[in-house]
């Protein structure tokens, strides 16, 4: 029985050893709140060592995904005049979520259908996996408004590419499910809910085969590629490698060469 804690902003719900998030701010097409992150941070306290959760998928109500950060809250820090002091907070708070989302150790899908702009868009890059629908609408608008992609530019830059993020940043164009597809933003492309529902669950039952712990430890060691040079990462892959070795891959192995399934969870 997993616990999950009472949220105003998300809907929760679990199935199978795999968690659901519903951003449930409709009124606003599903924008990022503080009270919102306040709920996803309550989640994923919950959750981040609960390795029977084997997977998380973000979505977002009334078929839109997310219209990016509420700008109600970042008009209020302009009407206070308090903007310096409160802006670096908001931004710090925010770059703090989108980091947690995309070091979660589950493997996290995005499914985007509706709409994924600014911050909405930025959410979308920090997942592992991403399925678009055809006609969702994509854009970075911060610069139409004056704004920086701030805190979300690493990850399209990841996701993308230098090139290709820098045109969708300085340009704010307006792209489609289909071209996000072609340049990298979605890793798959459907048109029905039927071919949603069957990519997501090929991705789900892939991932149910393997480590919980190794998914996890592969996670941190992709993130580490990031900022390790070589010689540093040949030290942090051999003791990871050797952990593994040590408790997961020691069942891997033995079950095998058994010709049987392997056990993560000791059921």
């Amino acid at each position: 029985m997993h616990k999950l804690p009472k949220v105003k902003n998300l809907e929760l719900e679990i199935s199978n050893s795999w968690l659901t998030i519903w951003l449930n701010s409709p009124e606003n097409r599903n924008a990022i709140s503080n009270d919102m992150i306040d709920d996803f941070n309550n989640v994923f306290d919950t959750i981040m060592n609960n390795r029977s959760i084997r997977g998380i998928t973000f979505r977002g109500k009334d078929g839109v995904f997310c219209s990016g950060v509420d700008l109600k809250e970042i008009k209020s820090i302009i009407d206070n005049n308090t903007i310096k002091e409160d802006a670096i907070d908001l931004s710090v708070k925010l770059g703090k979520f989108f980091y947690r989302v995309n070091t979660l150790p589950q493997v996290t899908i995005m499914i985007i259908e509706g709409a994924a702009m600014a911050g909405g868009l930025g959410l979308a890059s920090t997942g592992d996996i991403v399925i678009t629908y055809g006609d969702a609408k994509f854009s970075l608008t911060e610069t139409m408004i004056g704004l920086t992609p701030a805190q979300i530019s690493p990850y399209i830059i990841s996701r993308v590419g230098h090139t290709i993020g820098k045109r969708l940043m300085l340009t704010a164009a307006r792209f489609s499910g289909l071209e996000a597809f072609k340049i990298g933003i979605a890793d798959f492309l459907v048109t029905k809910s039927a071919e949603l529902e069957e990519q997501e669950n090929k991705i789900k039952s892939q991932v149910l085969k393997c480590a919980p712990g190794a998914i996890a430890e592969t996670k941190r060691l992709i993130e580490a590629t990031q900022s390790k040079p070589i010689k540093d990462f040949i030290n942090l892959a051999s003791e990871n490698f050797s952990s593994q070795l040590d408790t997961e891959g020691k069942e891997g192995i033995l079950s095998f060469l058994e010709k049987r399934k392997p056990n993560w969870n000791n059921e």
